[in-house]
């Protein structure tokens, strides 16, 4: 490919939509959050009011998501994604390196922003990362067959639409949950996409190994999207530092929120 081929084409590329600003609340310091799959930025409400006395936090919904833009032929890539929260981001115009925080699937996505953007970020707060390997990177058969689980999992939710989309409500309902968890015929294409692109093909181990300022992960001890063998990875990594929350599973209840907010400080 001549240099004209690749210059021509990054100018018909097309701009990254601006995401929705959820939520911009309180003084001092920044924070992102950025939610994660089939969610919102209401996925954060347990944790901002505690945040705000001290804190300038920004909410955002990710592309595809809440009240974000699903612009038409999307894929929804991890690069679709941060080059969306990227340009958020700089039109915020703020002065200083903040704090990233995402929670599962924006974990992900945040890992990889702070290892493209490392002068935008000070700290990188990782909260329910779904980190998986591949299968064939692991010489553990339980581990193995552990990832083999999730990904035929995410497979099947993915090939059965109507099953996935009846009992992601009723799912919903049963735990209380409805506001910050979502799959519709409305987020149906963004869902399986970033599912797809982001989820069961990902590089955060090495975006994570990439990243040069602390990172804190943060997780519940009942969460069941989290594979204990790559967390394993992580947690060796020296700008690591894990934070285990008991009696507590994927997403940001108060247990969660509370140990969120001793985190940051």
């Amino acid at each position: 490919m001549s240099w004209w081929t690749r210059l021509t084409g990054r100018l018909r590329r097309p701009s990254a939509p601006l995401l929705h600003i959820a939520s911009d609340d309180g003084e001092g310091p920044v924070i992102i959050l950025i939610h994660g799959i089939a969610s919102s930025a209401a996925t954060f409400q347990k944790l901002i009011p505690q945040l705000t006395a001290h804190h300038r936090c920004i909410a955002i919904d990710l592309l595809g998501f809440g009240q974000s833009p699903a612009p038409e032929g999307a894929t929804y890539t991890i690069e679709e994604h941060v080059d969306a929260i990227a340009a958020t981001i700089a039109s915020l115009k703020l002065r200083a390196p903040f704090m990233l925080v995402g929670h599962s699937l924006g974990a992900l996505l945040s890992a990889r922003y702070t290892a493209k953007f490392p002068a935008q970020v000070s700290r990188l707060v990782l909260v329910s990362p779904p980190v998986y390997i591949a299968q064939s990177e692991v010489g553990d058969p339980r581990v193995r067959m552990q990832l083999g689980f999730y990904m035929k999992a995410y497979e099947f939710l993915r090939n059965n639409k109507d099953f996935t989309i009846a009992n992601a409500t009723r799912i919903g309902k049963l735990l209380q949950i409805s506001a910050v968890f979502e799959i519709s015929e409305r987020n149906w294409t963004p869902f399986i996409l970033s599912l797809q692109n982001c989820i069961e093909s990902q590089t955060t181990v090495s975006d994570i190994a990439a990243v040069q300022v602390p990172i804190d992960v943060v997780y519940g001890a009942l969460d069941q999207f989290m594979a204990p063998g790559t967390m394993r990875i992580i947690e060796q990594m020296r700008h690591v530092t894990m934070h285990r929350v008991e009696v507590n599973d994927h997403l940001i209840r108060t247990r969660l929120a509370r140990e969120l907010v001793s985190v940051i400080g």
